[in-house]
């Protein structure tokens, strides 16, 4: 795929940029190392002071990222701007509570001394993908800078000016210059880079299959490797919920970010008693959706980000109609300039369907009928995904209870999924492994070394 920026919204290339040699990868690889030796010997005082000029350039520029990221992926601007506005939040949350976190832990023993200390690791190479060009990029890298770490950015071939924007962000606000670098290449070019001796870790945020080949070539090279890939998260509606609150979370569960989000709702559980009431209100409420331009503060769905991922959208969609899904609503590609997609309520959805089995990465809601909670649960479990699930009941009680017995990452109750820097975030089985985010994710790459003191 061409390295290049081109508007969803009407389908034409902004601008194209040149792939950077493996020479020129190696040169920079170089770089990085030779300037971790002097970034790794920072205090927390600087790390921190660094950090926090970073959260400034992104709170004084957030109108001017934003627009970067409407123009490159199709998010709504209102949505692109909160965005900005939550790397903002990640940037002060570790620049406040780093030292803290990875302060020496002393452990009682037969030592006169004994401590554990969380000493950084070196170059870590961050694969990006495109949905969210700033946020994926951020929650990696503000913890893993603060804890003195070097970054090593591969972003989508399709959010090039959003790499460079990030890239930019680290150098105004006085970081060294090769702290935090961009590599302009491939993803062809990925496995050169792992490969290298002095990148010490990976993290990859994308496809199943993206993932498998990191941490296939990683695992070759006793690399490690944290993994958030994709989600098929269920909405579980329990006869006690409050419908008209959880119709209205659905919609923007399924839509946000365009419908392109690993943690969006996908799966609607509703229990056959209010299984009815549950469809009416969710149909009704995505009908009246405002699509259009995503530069416009008033739309609210703007174009899938590419138009091959559209293309895989609308065959999912009617395979799935082929084997007797029924549709609600939507359905169908919107005719004109751009890659716009109607937002779409499939019912009758059966197992072995690509509705049922798979991620359909963009506004399509999938709604399921359970004949009780127990039910509800075990058609949330069948699947290969486990990121998160969002349960929606009045019996807070029953929500703990159910919680223990959902497969997933996170459960959040009588709300919509969202990830939070005081929070672990990562999922279970074919969704990844690892956690990113609060003290769980910042600790996953660095050495975590005793100290023994007779």
């Amino acid at each position: 795929m061409a390295i290049q920026t081109i508007n969803p919204a009407n389908g034409r290339v902004v601008k194209t940029f040149e792939e950077m040699s493996l020479a020129q990868t190696d040169e920079i690889i170089n770089d990085s190392f030779e300037e971790f030796l002097h970034w790794s010997e920072q205090s927390f005082n600087t790390r921190k002071e660094l950090m926090k000029n970073a959260a400034s350039v992104l709170r004084n520029k957030k109108e001017e990222y934003g627009k970067i990221l409407t123009l490159e992926m199709g998010k709504p601007l209102v949505q692109a701007i909160a965005e900005v506005e939550k790397c903002v939040w990640i940037c002060d949350y570790y620049a406040d509570n780093s030292e803290k976190i990875l302060a020496e832990e002393f452990v009682s023993t037969d030592a006169s001394e004994s401590f554990v200390r969380f000493d950084p690791i070196g170059l870590i190479l961050a694969v990006m993908p495109w949905n969210f060009p700033f946020w994926q990029v951020f929650r990696f890298a503000a913890p893993a800078l603060m804890a003195g770490n070097v970054c090593l950015l591969k972003h989508a071939s399709n959010v090039p000016m959003s790499a460079l924007a990030i890239e930019q962000i680290f150098i105004e606000a006085g970081f060294p210059k090769n702290v935090f670098n961009n590599l302009m290449i491939s993803s062809s070019a990925v496995e050169h880079v792992l490969k290298n001796p002095k990148v010490r870790a990976a993290t990859l945020t994308g496809s199943e299959p993206a993932g498998r080949n990191v941490a296939e070539t990683c695992g070759k090279n006793l690399k490690k490797t944290v993994l958030e890939l994709g989600g098929n998260d269920p909405f579980i509606v329990l006869e006690d919920a409050d419908i008209n609150s959880a119709a209205q979370t659905a919609v923007m569960a399924r839509l946000i970010n365009n419908g392109q989000s690993c943690i969006a709702a996908k799966r609607f559980i509703v229990v056959e008693r209010v299984y009815d009431e549950f469809e009416n209100k969710f149909v009704e409420l995505m009908a009246k959706i405002e699509i259009g331009d995503p530069m416009n503060p008033e739309t609210e769905l703007g174009p899938i980000a590419r138009e091959d991922l559209l293309l895989e959208i609308e065959e999912q969609v009617n395979m799935s109609v082929i084997n007797d899904a029924k549709l609600l609503c939507g359905g169908k590609r919107i005719p004109g300039d751009g890659y716009y997609f109607e937002p779409t309520i499939l019912a009758n959805v059966l197992p072995n369907t690509p509705a049922y089995e798979e991620e359909i990465f963009g506004p399509v809601a999938v709604l399921i009928k359970a004949v009780d909670e127990d039910d509800a649960i075990r058609i949330a479990n069948d699947s290969p995904f486990g990121l998160g699930a969002s349960l929606w009941t009045s019996s807070i009680e029953k929500a703990k209870r159910l919680a223990a017995k959902i497969e997933s990452g996170s459960v959040f109750v009588n709300g919509m999924v969202k990830s939070d820097p005081r929070l672990p975030f990562g999922g279970i089985k074919n969704s990844g492994y690892g956690r990113e985010l609060s003290h769980y994710g910042i600790k996953e790459f660095v050495n975590i070394k005793t100290v023994w003191i007779r």
